[in-house]
């Protein structure tokens, strides 16, 4: 009997029963059901953005993560303003309407920068800028002396929109300690999507798999993503994806996930969540053809069209795809898309 979206007191073992022991096909035929019941429209929605690492200097130090260095490594940046300015004036002639930015936890940079950042792009562009990962909120925090709160509220009185879901992993302090050490812990993380949500922002939630975890550690991280919404309300989606094992210390001689580990873990998602009204498929590292399966697994949104992406990439992983190619495999999918924005308010339909 497949997991109902009325049931919460079994949710974590039923999800655990769901990774280890449902048929495949049949799992996804429940989140095929789930999503059907929550966008009877079939309508697959798409956003064009772009990501910007303003840094890629981080002191976490991730194991899982190719793209940090060291401040006075060969590589190491932090963005020119005018560089900046450019790569969102580019996104917005081709159509976008979002910016992610994100980057390492860099020692030199205080809150000043960031909100100087903000004001600046809100100042010279009228584009949704969705930034900064709870890592990252978290490291303004403690080295300005701030609460979360009195840090969000800065700034989103400086210019930010919204918060992305990155930094999540597996929100199990078990995983974290082996994989990320460094980084907050799973209260933390709690901590300033609530934060976050209860200052009228809305965040996605994000989960990050194929380390070291266990499908208890994966219930643990739904189970804890699905209370949060049930007390806010804030989390505008769900995005699980798969680690990228190239040129990473984790990842020397680790096996990748598959495209079926991916699938599963994105049905039991689309399951489990059913207080989270969108899930996303990750073409980014898996690929659009996985993507278009992920369509009939529980996935209602094709994520971005990455104008840019250089964290995935630093893995040795870089599909890329085109609007077009977007519209086009939404379509040959058997479902409609439309462009949205950062809200999923639909903008266009093709």
């Amino acid at each position: 009997m497949g997991l109902c979206m009325s049931d919460t007191l079994n949710k974590p073992a039923q999800a655990i029963k769901h990774l280890t022991e449902t048929p495949l096909l049949e799992l996804g035929e429940m989140a095929d059901n789930v999503r059907l019941a929550l966008h009877p429209e079939r309508v697959v929605t798409f956003i064009v953005d772009r990501n910007i690492n303003y840094t890629n200097v981080c002191t976490n130090k991730c194991s899982f993560c190719a793209f940090h260095k060291d401040e006075d490594a060969e590589g190491a940046y932090i963005i020119d303003e005018a560089v900046l300015m450019d790569k969102i004036r580019e996104t917005i002639a081709l159509g976008g309407t979002q910016i992610l930015i994100q980057g390492g936890l860099h020692p030199a940079l205080d809150i000043s920068y960031y909100t100087a950042m903000l004001r600046k792009i809100k100042k010279e562009f009228s584009i949704n800028i969705h930034g900064f990962s709870p890592p990252e909120i978290s490291y303004m925090a403690k080295k300005a002396e701030l609460t979360i709160k009195d840090t969000l509220t800065i700034l989103k009185d400086a210019g930010l929109d919204s918060i992305p879901g990155g930094g999540a992993e597996i929100l199990s302090d078990r995983v974290r300690q082996v994989i990320s050490p460094r980084k907050i812990n799973t209260a933390a993380w709690l901590e300033v999507m609530k934060e976050a949500h209860m200052l009228g922002m809305r965040t996605t939630a994000t989960m990050m798999f194929g380390t070291i975890e266990t499908p208890l550690d994966i219930a643990a991280h739904l189970e804890a993503i699905w209370q949060l919404q049930e007390e806010t309300g804030g989390f505008t989606a769900f995005i699980p994806w798969t680690f990228q094992p190239g040129d990473t210390a984790l990842g020397r001689g680790a096996a990748h996930a598959t495209a079926a580990d991916y699938l599963r873990v994105l049905a039991v998602s689309r399951v489990y969540l059913d207080n989270v009204k969108n899930i996303q498929a990750s073409w980014v590292t898996q690929g659009i053809k996985t993507a278009q399966v992920a369509l009939r697994f529980g996935a209602n949104d094709f994520g971005s069209t990455m104008i840019e992406e250089n964290v995935v990439k630093a893995a040795g992983v870089a599909f890329m795809v085109s609007k077009n190619d977007i519209i086009g495999a939404i379509k040959s999918s058997g479902f409609k898309p439309a462009q949205r924005d950062t809200y999923y308010n639909v903008l266009n339909y093709f």
